[in-house]
């Protein structure tokens, strides 16, 4: 569904992702995990057009794509970024309204919204606000997810509540893309997971694989040392 081969991407003369090879297939979740500065952000932004490769190809169905993040967008491919990526001062409601989704699939992930939909995003809390951009991007039925750090600074009962989402998505047929600094959580519903350090793809396998290693891999996410 979504996929780099040999993907390079940096700032102006900086690189900072370098021949990252990378597949996200429908019905799965992948983790991208990796310490701070590793990469996984820019990564995704070269992954959802948000920014230019200068190197490398991104395949999006198979075919290669050098569209920009809108377009994708249009084609199916929906992004959750790390801030909250809701309009403050529309109400829940509005918010569901200008993102073009179907408020019905939207209230089918996370019910409890209902009660807050007439609310300025505004006044949610931080766990209401990222879980109605979730919503919003689950409820366009995008082909494919991708989201950066949605746990940032939330509860860990709303860190599950928002990664149960993305699986009961990919168990309908969505891939998933997801960034998470919860390590053992993203591994609880993953698939498929990629440790980056320093730019680079430094180890990838199934999660049972990952699991099997998780001593290695924690010691690569938290320090940066080798898994």
């Amino acid at each position: 569904m979504l996929a780099a081969r040999g993907l390079c991407v940096g700032y102006g003369d900086a690189p900072v992702v370098r021949d990252v090879d990378l597949d996200v297939r429908a019905g799965r979740v992948v983790a991208l995990l990796g310490p701070n500065g590793a990469g996984k952000t820019t990564t995704l932004l070269g992954l959802v057009g948000d920014r230019p490769a200068t190197g490398g190809t991104v395949l999006w169905h198979g075919k290669p794509t050098t569209a920009a993040l809108p377009a994708r967008a249009r084609a199916g491919l929906a992004f959750v970024p790390e801030d909250r990526s809701v309009i403050m001062q529309l109400t829940a409601r509005e918010n569901l309204r200008v993102g073009r989704c179907d408020p019905a699939v939207a209230l089918d992930f996370f019910p409890e919204l209902a009660a807050h939909l007439d609310r300025p995003a505004g006044v949610l809390s931080g766990g209401q606000q990222q879980m109605l951009a979730l919503a919003r991007a689950l409820g366009r039925r995008p082909d494919a997810l991708v989201a950066d750090e949605m746990s940032l600074g939330l509860a860990p009962a709303m860190v599950h509540r928002l990664l149960a989402a993305l699986r009961v998505a990919a168990d309908a047929g969505m891939a998933v893309l997801l960034v998470e600094q919860h390590i053992r959580d993203a591994l609880a519903v993953a698939d498929d997971v990629y440790v980056m350090r320093a730019g680079r793809v430094d180890w990838s396998g199934s999660v049972a694989a990952a699991r099997a290693r998780r001593a290695g891999i924690e010691d690569a996410y938290l320090t940066g040392a080798h898994p």
